[in-house]
């Protein structure tokens, strides 16, 4: 998952929707989008390594303020000795920390992977509940972490907003908004659903390799022609 938190409102020239970018979205348009990224990687998959919906849970929470290559650094090891709730709560939280303190505000994620993993072990029977509500009420588990495991532990065509995404579907752009949630409103809106269950993963790849912030490559954008982003480059 990406470091760096999701504005709160679109801030920058990359993300500013303009004149051009608050057209009614082309359905023709959008599916041609999501065609293209499906013959490109007809399937995708998220690059947090883990073995099961719960270490999944645990590398997401993980994720936040750090780089998934970070995560998965720390968490092979960790993984190897702790792949379940009950285990995690064996090893303790001075040990949970110590395996993590590489990734950033590891003293508050270790706390909250400690408490998670006490509340599915009393409430849960030790599984992660495919529930997108019930998933939100785990500490440290907020909306875009409950899509994440709800789309890519479950298989539901749930859409977690980071900012890649909230920076490309602004600047494409695809759906519109200031927030995530307007964000991710306008893209289950707008996808067609034979694209959903994979759009979360080919929105963040095309986001963290092609479409990037500060430099984005349009030279090597398989979607370039159905950019309308005024400042895409040759």
């Amino acid at each position: 998952m990406k470091t760096k938190p999701v504005p709160k409102t679109i801030a920058g020239r990359a993300a500013k929707p303009r004149a051009a970018m608050q057209r009614p979205a082309d359905k023709a348009r959008v599916a041609e989008i999501f065609r293209r990224f499906q013959a490109a990687n007809p399937h995708p998959k998220g690059e947090l390594e883990h073995v099961n919906p719960f270490t999944l849970l645990v590398a997401v929470v993980l994720s936040a303020q750090a780089t998934d290559a970070g995560v998965n650094k720390a968490t092979r090891a960790l993984f190897a000795v702790a792949d379940s709730p009950a285990k995690i709560i064996e090893i303790g939280e001075e040990r949970l920390r110590e395996a993590i303190r590489t990734i950033g505000l590891y003293r508050t994620k270790a706390k909250n992977i400690m408490a998670l993993s006490k509340r599915l072990v009393r409430d849960f029977g030790g599984e992660v509940p495919q529930s997108h509500e019930t998933l939100e009420t785990l500490p440290g588990v907020g909306r875009k972490t409950a899509n994440v495991v709800m789309n890519t532990a479950f298989g539901a065509a749930a859409i977690a907003v980071d900012t890649h995404i909230f920076r490309l579907s602004n600047r494409i752009p695809l759906a519109v908004g200031k927030t995530p949630l307007e964000v991710e409103t306008g893209l289950n809106a707008i996808i067609p659903e034979a694209f959903k269950r994979d759009a979360h993963h080919w929105l963040i790849l095309h986001g963290r390799y092609i479409c990037k912030a500060r430099a984005p490559l349009c030279g090597r954008c398989l979607i370039s022609d159905l950019c309308q982003w005024p400042e895409k480059r040759a």
